[in-house]
């Protein structure tokens, strides 16, 4: 196993923390950026205890400069990005007709946008390295819309158009690109909903249950590996069944 520097934005989230585990486990030296230090700094100590070492570096993913300082200090301080999973992410939901232009902003600068801004400043060195790894953390929103949330569908949606390009652009050069659309999983997000609307999802889902973050991660895991090289624009479902298109 070769060990591979990865970076996880949004990583001290419930999926991303997932994530960081699982790519650890698998013998990787991960990395997670943070704008809140204090929480950033708390996570990484409960994941130490764990026996998870995970560097923490800061940068906004909705921010270009932000995150060409971010990769620099990474290069720096730990080493050349191989793997990228590109997670960071947020919402402001709203109908459209009450949206404000700073509700779509947010969401479209941090989870699509972000994907340019982390993206780029890796590109190069990986296409030198001839090998890379990314991956999109999109949603099942993203394939089939949502009410109230024009924003965050939009975006998701865009983060795979985004894959399909880079996919195709960087295959000659050992590096893959790949997309997961996650269902309704149990973070402190979701939990977040009243009872009675989480019923409601479930009760729409055919396995019965909300997804686990280890769930995605167990994705992530099989996308970044070395065996999955001839697998890349590739959109990945992991919703239970809850929504079962193309």
């Amino acid at each position: 196993m070769t060990q591979r520097i990865a970076l996880v934005t949004g990583g001290t989230g419930g999926i991303g923390t997932a994530i960081v585990r699982r790519l650890h486990a698998a013998g990787h030296r991960v990395v997670s950026n943070y704008r809140s230090e204090d929480r950033a700094r708390a996570w990484q100590e409960r994941l130490a205890s764990e026996g998870v070492p995970a560097e923490l570096v800061h940068g906004d993913v909705a921010d270009p400069k932000s995150c060409q300082a971010m990769i620099d200090e990474i290069e720096k301080r730990v080493g050349s990005v191989d793997i990228l999973i590109n997670n960071a992410g947020i919402t402001r939901d709203t109908t459209f007709h009450r949206m404000t232009y700073e509700q779509w902003n947010e969401v479209i600068n941090t989870n699509l946008s972000a994907c340019f801004n982390v993206t780029r400043p890796v590109i190069e060195g990986m296409r030198k390295r001839k090998w890379g790894r990314i991956v999109q953390i999109s949603s099942i929103n993203g394939q089939k819309g949502q009410y109230g949330q024009a924003n965050y569908a939009a975006a998701k949606a865009g983060m795979h158009g985004f894959t399909i390009s880079l996919a195709q652009e960087n295959a000659r050069h050992g590096i893959t690109v790949n997309t997961i659309s996650p269902g309704y999983v149990a973070t402190d997000m979701v939990m977040a909903v009243p009872e009675e609307v989480r019923e409601k999802i479930v009760a729409q889902i055919p396995i019965g249950r909300l997804g686990k973050p280890e769930e995605i991660a167990h994705a992530v895991d099989f996308f970044v590996g070395e065996q999955a090289c001839w697998i890349t624009g590739a959109n990945l479902s992991v919703n239970g069944g809850h929504y079962m298109g193309w």
